[in-house]
């Protein structure tokens, strides 16, 4: 028995498709099938399994646990809840050598897809193209695993708030009717202060509003009912929990990169020192105050499965992306739990003897562009890249090349890189004045117009 996913489904950080036109039954089956082999390859037998409010996710469930079975390895599901209480599973049941959520993240309602766990660590890129070329060889373990479903949620939740050290406060919560719910009522029960909560309900198709809290117009809600309760700040959480947005409580957006901020002052208190990772789009504004704080700003590759290695390498106690994913390995387990940074951060409130309102407003002000996605040949974007970087370089401008080119100049600086999951470049740009802002997006032009290309429309995620 052999299959063939759809070419466009197999992800570098996880799988992902269209129900029923690019991702179905079948492949769960397959992904099962493969995920179990390479489980059993490894000395282990058992996976944990986990799933979203999708409306297809019941289905790719049941499909995905006879894969597991069928491969001889034992399927533990924790049922509906978000993507770190999977993670969480995985890292606390002793039997568990691996885990699978089910999850279309912030992807639209028809979407669905896998993220994957592998004894304690990510499973992505080559392993994620090892499981397509084990299926399309029909190379698969059979066997006769067993499952059993286990309830998981109060644990999590009591998890949460283990080690709180906060006082209490007044906060909003959106979670977009994605797979964090339930969690955050049980959450809010067990915190101190007044909570107010939005859209709790698990609804895959999402009737609210689209649940990605890092596009501002999906956290008008929020910003209504922070304003309405005059609370202290409002959390919002993607579809399936593991990516986190804000705003204090004059309504201000604190992106990804400024939260990193917040949480790296109460960390380096507890760790002075300590390596501090973010993604090549985050603001030169936190690497400066990570370093003014005594830490140790390490700028490294998008993507929150590259982040998770990166951590592992250097036993480091913080990392963030600017897209909301936060990982905590100080006083909890390194991956990315959006409900653990909503805590950490009225925790920060008490540690830092600031408002999240008043830390906002300190950061410098700084002029930037949103993430801007523009369409290419999926067979020119990283030779565009490759070119950019070599005109760069005879021309002596001070790059970082960790994840495509990342340019400083007297005015701020600009990137340029190729996307892992889609045939497009992303260009991000920041300055000190609007003039500064244009005359890098003047460079950012002529760079892409040197490799033939027009920055033209920005596509979407």
């Amino acid at each position: 028995m052999t299959h063939q996913f759809h070419p466009t489904s197999l992800r570098e950080y996880d799988i992902r498709g269209i129900i029923g036109e690019t991702l179905g039954e079948a492949d769960a089956y397959a992904i099962g099938r493969g995920f179990g082999t390479l489980i059993a390859r490894a000395g282990g037998k058992c996976v944990v399994v986990g799933y979203d409010g999708r409306v297809s996710s019941p289905v790719l469930e049941a499909a995905l646990i006879r894969g597991l079975n069928d491969s001889g390895v034992d399927a533990i599901s924790v049922g509906m809840g978000p993507t770190p209480m999977l993670y969480y599973a995985e890292s606390v049941l002793e039997e568990a050598d691996g885990g699978i959520q089910i999850t279309g993240s912030h992807n639209p309602a028809n979407y669905n897809g896998f993220k994957m766990v592998f004894q304690g660590r990510p499973f992505f890129g080559q392993d994620i193209r090892k499981l397509g070329e084990m299926a399309a060889a029909g190379d698969w373990d059979s066997g006769t695993g067993t499952s059993r479903q286990i309830e998981i949620l109060d644990r999590y939740v009591d998890r949460l708030v283990e080690d709180f050290g906060g006082t209490a406060a007044r906060i909003g919560w959106d979670c977009g009717n994605g797979a964090a719910g339930p969690a955050v009522e049980k959450l809010v029960q067990r915190l101190p202060g007044e909570h107010y909560t939005l859209f709790t309900e698990v609804d895959g198709n999402f009737p609210n509003h689209h649940p990605d809290p890092t596009e501002e117009k999906n956290l008008a809600d929020l910003k209504a009912l922070v304003a309405d309760k005059k609370l202290d700040f409002g959390v919002a959480f993607d579809g399936d929990g593991d990516r986190i947005g804000a705003i204090d409580g004059e309504g201000r957006v604190i992106w990804g990169d400024q939260l990193l901020s917040i949480y790296a002052e109460a960390v380096l208190k507890d760790v002075p020192g300590a390596t501090i990772i973010a993604d090549v789009k985050a603001s030169q504004a936190l690497y400066d105050r990570v370093s003014e704080l005594g830490g140790q700003p390490l700028m490294w590759k998008t993507g929150h499965s590259l982040i998770k290695s990166k951590m592992k390498e250097t036993g480091c106690p913080l990392a963030g992306e600017m897209s909301g994913h936060v990982f905590f390995k100080h006083r909890y387990y390194g991956f990315d739990d959006a409900l653990y940074a909503a805590v950490r951060l009225i925790e920060a409130q008490t540690l830092l003897g600031k408002s999240v309102t008043e830390m906002r407003g300190a950061m410098a002000p700084m002029i930037n562009t949103p993430e801007m996605r523009f369409q290419v040949d999926e067979s020119r974007k990283f030779a565009v890249v490759d070119e950019v970087l070599e005109r760069l370089s005879a021309a002596g401008a001070s790059v970082n090349a960790t994840d495509g080119a990342r340019v400083n100049t007297e005015d701020g600086w600009w990137l340029l890189r190729a996307s892992n999951t889609q045939d497009v470049l992303v260009a991000r740009a920041e300055a000190r004045s609007q003039e500064g802002l244009d005359r890098l997006m003047a460079q950012i032009d002529d760079q892409l117009a040197q490799s033939g290309l027009v920055r033209g429309e920005s596509v979407g995620h």
